[in-house]
């Protein structure tokens, strides 16, 4: 028998069939199984989450002089489960929600200058976030919710303005931009997932706090332009217990937090700081991850140049088998498209071209951007091309290393706006 409870008679011993609430809402990849450990009730009642169903069949149930919260349900009524061991259903799709005037949809072209705008407004907001937690001072986290629903309302508009621009950055503000960066795709990922506007924000807000505990590490050490020494990683290993502490009390929503203080640790349990496996590892931390390892490799660095965007897609596909969250990847790809928007590729007719934008027909024949013959070896007039059309000759033979041609003005070719400072 299913039976609706509050989470105040929620105890051991009873199996949790279903949250009452959203999934991101919640630090748990499953939704089903036996409640047996304390800490795992302790972060429940942490959470939103104000009711549950438990399954009395499986569990114990409530004790007499408790009530059910809501109602009771025959087990069969429910979707069944085989085995505890069994995979987590993908979580529900709910119907999108009408765009607000502020989101209407825009061209590439007409939300690149808003994104360049957002981008430069964010940079400052995050420096200043950053020096204030490097004081000791509490996060504005009204403040920070602002920024992320102009992040938000941006990728609404088009996806892949922000996220492209974001990218965009040099390699002495990467601390900075990458908190924004990371949050756009957060964002973008969860919108691919079918989640609600909460559920969005709440996922943006984690991508621009996650780095936060990075403040109080020394600067010559985040910024040092070789490789770390042994003790020089270790401390920067301590960054997300950091800024979990440093956002704790500050009404900062529990899966935020826990994203802050796991976007480190690893499917195969050799992540940091706790390095927790599997299902101990939250739903919104796993998204983290993925974001947080794809801005990280695509970016320029004191150190190294970024990985073109389709050739991390690929690195970072071989990491699903222990690191990242294979199925939460493919909601990531599917977001950014195979080839995402930057991309080098050379066509079937020898030519370059950078992608500007994904295409409605295929992942795999976005709209590009023509420059280059490698034919003649010369430049040509730019000129745009959807590889999706009917009519359409070229396609893609394969990618192409940036690092080879040291094209100059690479990131601009995608699009014609000023990036921001």
């Amino acid at each position: 028998m299913l039976k609706r409870i509050d989470v105040r008679h929620l105890s051991l011993g009873m199996y949790l069939h279903e949250f009452c609430g959203s999934w991101i809402e919640h630090p748990f990849w499953r939704t089903r199984f036996l409640l047996e450990d304390a800490q795992d009730l302790a972060r429940i009642r942490e959470t939103q989450i104000r009711e549950v169903w438990i399954d009395t069949d499986k569990g114990l149930d409530l004790p007499e002089s408790a009530t059910p919260a809501a109602a009771t349900a025959p087990t069969a009524a429910k979707t069944p489960v085989h085995g505890d061991d069994a995979q987590p259903a993908p979580p529900p799709t709910p119907s999108p929600a009408p765009l607000p005037a502020a989101a209407e949809p825009a061209t590439l072209h007409e939300e690149l200058h808003r994104a360049a705008a957002i981008c430069a407004h964010a940079k400052e907001a995050v420096i200043s976030m950053f020096a204030e937690a490097r004081m000791g001072q509490a996060i504005d986290l009204a403040g920070a919710q602002d920024l992320v629903n102009d992040i938000s309302d941006s990728v609404r508009r088009h996806p892949h303005a922000l996220l492209s621009l974001a990218r965009v950055k040099t390699a002495d503000e990467y601390t900075y931009m990458h908190s924004v960066a990371v949050s756009a795709l957060m964002v973008a990922l969860t919108r691919q997932i079918g989640l609600d506007e909460d559920g969005c924000r709440m996922a943006g807000l984690a991508g621009l706090l996650h780095d936060l505990g990075k403040a109080q590490i020394p600067l010559e050490i985040l910024n040092k332009p070789g490789r770390l020494t042994d003790e020089e990683f270790a401390i920067v290993r301590c960054h997300p217990a950091i800024g979990h502490a440093m956002l704790q009390g500050n009404g900062v929503p529990p899966p935020v937090l826990d994203a802050c203080l796991h976007h480190h640790e690893k499917i195969d349990g050799t992540g940091y700081p706790d390095r927790l496996a599997q299902d101990d590892i939250g739903t919104l931390a796993r998204m983290t991850a993925i974001c947080d390892v794809y801005d990280a490799v695509t970016s320029h660095r004191p150190y190294k140049r970024g990985w073109d965007p389709a050739e991390a897609l690929r690195r970072m596909a071989e990491w699903t088998r222990g690191h990242l969250d294979s199925r939460l990847f493919q909601a990531f790809v599917k977001s950014l498209g195979i080839y995402p928007v930057g991309s080098l590729l050379r066509l079937s007719s020898g030519r370059l071209a950078v992608v500007t934008r994904q295409s409605d027909e295929s992942l795999t024949t976005p709209h590009v951007r023509v420059f280059f013959s490698t034919r003649s070896g010369m430049r040509i007039p730019p000129y745009e091309l959807d590889l999706s059309a009917p009519d359409c000759r070229e396609r893609i033979a394969g990618r192409e290393d940036p690092e080879r041609w040291q094209f100059p003005d690479l990131d601009r070719l995608w699009a014609d706006t000023p990036h921001p400072p």
